[in-house]
């Protein structure tokens, strides 16, 4: 039984050293032998985005939910806080999470799926930030990125649904997925308790009408918005 918790956990690391001994502590704990829900199954769907600026030191977190068949809006939550961790290549979930896992709480519905902007298993320690996220919340995550990170891959078929391995030396860390004909791939990449065959299905279901799924669309534009009602005082 998976229990969720969109709970920050105590001692939130503020260093580098410190996040590094948690992120390959928690690593251990990522659920990859299970399928995930079903494609085409009725389905909340999730994305979450954060949104910075830097020069406030603000954060701004947006999820929303979708109706995984209609792409309908079904809810949706902000939370607007200051930015908890460094800028560090590799460790950028430590600087999202605390406000993600805000709106995630805000949310008034149960996410069954959530779609995350960024990298799961596609991560120099197989653990970003779908994957960080998966194991503190109990939810099945997948990761979604607009670019292949250090990996490397060959370019999908020019069909809709066409894939290639996203590969780390030999090893399939993601696939480069083609969501519009002959439009360039997203990257997508498991997080926990979702395969890879799924994660893939999925995505090629939310992004029905753009390059990117309309999770990680209406995502952006909302922790935008939130962002700058906060540095306008709204």
């Amino acid at each position: 039984m998976n229990h969720t918790s969109h709970e920050l956990p105590p001692d939130w690391p503020t260093t580098e050293a410190q996040a590094l001994a948690v992120q390959l502590e928690l690593r251990t704990r990522v659920v990859l032998d299970e399928p995930g829900p079903p494609p085409g199954a009725p389905l909340t769907a999730v994305g979450v985005d954060v949104a910075y600026d830097d020069e406030r030191d603000l954060v701004a977190a947006a999820a929303v939910a979708l109706d995984a068949r209609t792409l309908d809006v079904v809810a949706e939550a902000t939370a607007v806080g200051r930015i908890a961790f460094p800028y560090v290549p590799g460790l950028l979930a430590f600087r999202e999470i605390p406000t993600v896992l805000a709106a995630l709480r805000r949310l008034d519905t149960d996410p069954g799926l959530v779609v995350c902007d960024g990298y799961g298993l596609a991560h120099p320690r197989r653990f970003g930030l779908a994957a960080h996220l998966g194991v503190l919340t109990g939810l099945p995550t997948i990761g979604v990125a607009k670019n292949p990170f250090t990996f490397r891959y060959e370019p999908p078929g020019p069909a809709r649904g066409d894939s290639s391995p996203l590969l780390d030396g030999d090893e399939e860390v993601g696939r480069a997925l083609r969501t519009r004909a002959g439009v360039k791939p997203v990257f997508v990449s498991v997080g926990h308790r979702v395969g890879l065959d799924r994660a893939c299905a999925h995505v090629l279901a939310l992004a029905r009408d753009f390059r990117l799924p309309e999770t990680t669309r209406r995502a952006d534009a909302l922790c935008r918005r939130a962002l700058a009602d906060a540095v306008a005082g709204r």
